[in-house]
C-alpha cells in the first residue's frame, strides 16, 4: 500500500507504507480535514489527474504535521505514471526521481511509457513545505492534568561498560523538572560496580545482570518496574532539565500512547524535518514514554534481535498496526553522544548495514527478519537494493551526497562479494522467520 505506488522503490519498508489492523491508513481523506489545516497545504495543479491531487494534498498533511481523528484512506487507486514521477521529483532529490525510472526499467515496465512519464516530469519543482510546519499553539501555554497527578514513570536504562558514560546520563536526570520517578539501570558491565549508584540523588535500582543482552534487559526492567508510564532512555545521552515533563505533557496534550523523542548528534541540533510534532514514523528505545498498558497489549520487545538491530523499529510498528497513537516530539530531544566503546558496539553490530567483516551478513539478519516478517519478501528486496550499495561508503560519511553515489559505483565493482553478504543474511533471516517471534507477554500487577 502506498499513497503514489512509486514511493514502495524510496520508502519500501515504512511504516506508513501499511494500512493497521482496522484497515485504516495514516493518510487523511483532504475532504475530511479542517479548514484550518486545509489552509496550510498548496493545492498542485501540475497532476494530471484529481486523484493524484487528493493523495498529495494527504502526503502533505501528514508530513507537515497533522495529527487527529480525521478519516483516513483505506486503499489507493492507481494513478497516471505522469503524476507518480511527478510526486518523486516535487518530494525528493533528482537523483531518486532517476533511480526510481531505472528501478522500474529493471523491472521490465513498458520502456516507452517509462521514459516519456519521466520527462514530462522534467518541470515539477521540488517542494520546500517542510519550512512552514503545522503549528500547535496551545502547546507552549498548556497546563497538563497528567503532569499535575504526578504518575509514578519508571526510567529504563540497560548499560555495559559506559559508567562514565552512564554518569552523565544519571547527573541528567538529577536535574528534572519532573521528580517523580524511579530508575531501573540493568547493568551488564564486567566488572560490575556495586557501589556506582550510590552518590546520586535518585530513587535507583541498580540490577545486576550477568549476560550481555540489551532487549532482556529492557523486558527485565520494565517487568520489574512499578510506574504505570515507561520511560526509555540509553547509557550514552544527554536530556535536558524539561525531558520527562515534555514527554508527558505531549502524552496529555495529544492523547497519546507513546512520546517519541528526537535525537541530534553532539554538537549539533534538531534536524528540521524532525522540529516539530506530527505522527511518528519511527521508534527509539533510546528516547520514548508510553503507558506501561501498551506492552500489555502487544507485548515485550521481541528477543529475535538480540545482539542486532531493529528491535525498537518493530515494536514501534507493531504499535502502529494496533492503532496505538505515537506521536515525534521535538521537545523532549536528547543528544547522542554514541560512544564508542561498550553496548551493542562492544556486541558488534555498530550500524545495521555496515559488516565488519567481507564474509559477515550484510544487512545483520535480524533486519531482513523485520523487513520480510511485515512486508514481504519484494519489500525487502527493494530495501536492499536501495540500502546495500549505499552502505559501502563509512557510517560517518552517510550524509555526503557525493560519497554516497561514489560508494553505490563502488559496489558494483564488489558485487560477487555483496552478493555473499546479503545470502548469509537472508538465510539467517530465514531462520529467524521458521522459528519465530520471541515476544513475551506482559502481566501487569495489580
Amino acid at each position: 500500500m502506498s499513497v503514489f505506488y512509486n514511493l514502495k522503490y524510496l520508502h519500501p519498508t515504512h511504516y506508513f507504507q501499511l494500512c493497521k489492523k482496522d484497515g485504516s491508513s495514516v493518510f487523511p481523506i483532504p475532504d475530511k480535514l479542517p479548514n484550518e489545516v486545509l489552509k496550510t497545504l498548496a493545492p498542485d495543479s501540475g497532476y494530471k489527474s484529481e486523484q493524484a491531487r487528493a493523495y498529495d494534498l494527504s502526503w502533505q498533511a501528514i508530513n507537515k504535521g497533522y495529527i487527529g481523528d480525521t478519516e483516513t484512506y483505506t486503499s489507493f487507486k492507481k494513478l497516471p505514471l505522469e503524476d507518480e514521477y511527478r510526486f518523486i521529483r516535487k518530494y525528493f532529490h533528482p537523483a531518486w526521481a532517476f533511480y526510481v525510472l531505472l528501478m522500474r526499467l529493471f523491472s521490465l515496465n513498458n520502456p516507452i511509457n517509462e521514459i516519456s512519464a519521466f520527462k514530462k516530469s522534467n518541470n515539477t519543482v521540488r517542494s520546500n513545505y517542510l519550512k512552514q510546519p503545522i503549528v500547535y499553539n496551545d502547546w507552549i501555554s498548556f497546563d497538563s492534568e497528567l503532569v499535575s497527578k504526578k504518575p509514578l514513570v519508571s526510567v529504563v536504562i540497560p548499560t555495559l561498560n559506559r559508567y562514565e558514560f552512564l554518569k552523565d546520563v544519571l547527573k541528567g536526570f538529577e536535574q528534572q523538572t519532573y521528580k517523580h520517578f524511579e530508575i531501573l539501570i540493568i547493568d551488564q558491565s564486567i566488572p560490575f560496580q556495586k557501589d556506582f549508584c550510590k552518590d546520586f540523588n535518585l530513587k535507583i535500582r541498580h540490577i545486576q545482570q550477568s549476560e550481555p543482552a540489551l532487549w532482556l534487559a529492557r523486558n527485565s526492567a520494565i517487568k520489574k518496574s512499578n510506574g504505570t508510564i515507561i520511560a526509555l532512555s540509553e547509557d550514552d545521552v544527554r536530556i535536558e532539565p524539561d525531558w520527562l515533563e515534555n514527554h508527558l505533557r505531549c502524552l496529555d496534550f495529544f492523547k497519546a500512547d507513546i512520546s517519541a523523542g528526537v535525537f541530534y548528534p553532539e554538537g549539533s541540533s534538531v534536524p528540521k524535518e524532525r522540529s516539530f510534532f506530527s505522527v511518528a514514523s519511527q521508534f527509539a528505545t533510546g528516547n520514548a514514554v508510553l503507558y506501561k498498558s501498551v506492552f500489555k497489549k502487544i507485548g515485550l520487545f521481541d528477543r529475535q534481535f538480540e545482539k542486532q538491530r531493529m528491535g525498537d523499529g518493530e515494536f514501534g510498528l507493531r504499535a502502529y498496526l494496533n492503532g496505538f497513537k505515537s506521536i515525534s516530539n521535538p521537545y523532549a530531544s536528547c543528544v547522542d553522544v554514541k560512544a564508542a566503546t561498550g553496548g551493542l558496539r562492544q556486541m558488534g553490530s555498530w550500524d545495521a548495514f555496515r559488516p565488519k567483516k567481507i564474509f559477515a551478513p550484510r544487512p545483520i539478519p535480524s533486519v531482513l527478519y523485520f523487513f520480510r516478517k511485515y512486508f514481504g519478501r519484494k519489500r525487502a528486496v527493494l530495501a536492499l537494493f536501495k540500502s546495500v550499495p549505499l552502505s559501502i561508503i563509512p557510517y560517518r560519511f552517510k550524509k555526503n551526497k557525493k560519497m554516497l553515489i561514489l560508494g553505490a559505483l563502488i559496489s558494483v565493482i564488489l558485487l560477487p562479494f555483496i552478493v555473499i553478504q546479503v545470502t548469509i543474511s537472508w538465510r539467517l533471516a530465514a531462520k529467524k522467520l521458521k522459528q519465530g517471534e520471541m515476544i513475551e507477554v506482559l502481566e501487569l500487577r495489580c
